[in-house]
């Protein structure tokens, strides 16, 4: 009289072999959903406006636009106290940076996307400008 709640040899091997491929691929996905999330999911958009600070290219490896908006009106942390508030950003488009370079110094409503983490290709800003809604040239005196 045979067992038919015994499984062979074999077919113990197939159940370890499809646990391992499947542990495998779950494995693959949570590391791509991870990584994806991290470093391409766009967390924010918005526009700031204010007066373009500076905007160069810089680092070591990767080339990456940097720029500086000093924003309208101030920011305080502790009561009493006057600072300066700030927008540092990094820019992808070539188009947009050249446009950018063009006018230091002069007011500008810059659209961007917010991301969780930078990428040292994309910048070292999580915020990157991808559009420029207006731009005014500096008033020289």
């Amino acid at each position: 009289m045979k067992n038919n709640n015994s499984a062979s040899p074999r077919d113990k091997m197939s159940i370890k072999k499809k646990i391992v491929i499947v542990g495998s691929i779950l494995l693959f996905i949570a590391l791509v959903s991870t990584i994806y999330y991290r470093y391409y999911f766009v967390f924010g958009e918005g526009v700031k406006a204010g007066q373009l600070n500076y905007f160069v290219q810089k680092g070591y490896l990767f080339k990456t636009y940097e720029g500086r908006l000093i924003l309208a009106g101030i920011r305080t942390q502790q009561p009493g106290s006057i600072a300066s508030n700030e927008f540092m950003f990094s820019v992808n488009d070539s188009k947009v940076a050249d446009t950018l370079n063009h006018h230091a110094g002069g007011f500008m409503k810059l659209h961007y996307k917010e991301y969780l983490y930078a990428l040292p290709w994309r910048g070292i800003s999580c915020y990157v400008v991808d559009s420029i809604y207006t731009a005014n040239p500096a008033i020289s005196r």
